[in-house]
């Protein structure tokens, strides 16, 4: 009995992922659209890319890399430091739906994912806006 394909092995892995992760923050980085949520990265933020590398990959079904380093996510008790409202996930939002696009991800696995990461994104709202 053979299992369905993770996430992770879907995107093509380690490679696509990171990829994918590395476009995500090259576009905040270059984009004026998304200064607000790189705003609240530092500078480098080699960091923040490997712990939204590592993080993704477990939570894709892959190698559970961030939990192995960094225990549990706790990704809202992790973010509350950073007031994130309603335009500041939209920006996260758009940034990663335009990485996944610029790396060939497909639409429907594309689809697919923007409705998991606005569950997320949403719930990690912090302040009125």
């Amino acid at each position: 009995m053979t299992s369905a394909p993770t996430l992770y092995d879907t995107i093509g892995g380690a490679a696509v992922l990171r990829e994918l992760v590395d476009r995500f923050y090259d576009l905040m980085q270059l984009e004026g659209e998304f200064a607000g949520i790189h705003a609240m990265h530092p500078v480098p933020n080699d960091s923040s890319r490997d712990k939204l590398f590592m993080f993704l990959s477990g939570w894709m079904g892959g190698p559970d890399l961030y939990i192995e380093r960094y225990g549990h996510p706790r990704l809202r008790a992790r973010h509350l430091p950073y007031a994130i409202g309603t335009s500041e996930r939209d920006q996260w939002l758009r940034a990663m739906a335009w990485a996944m696009e610029d790396v060939g991800i497909e639409e429907s696995l594309r689809l697919r994912l923007m409705e998991s990461f606005f569950q997320t994104a949403d719930w990690m709202r912090n302040k009125a806006d």
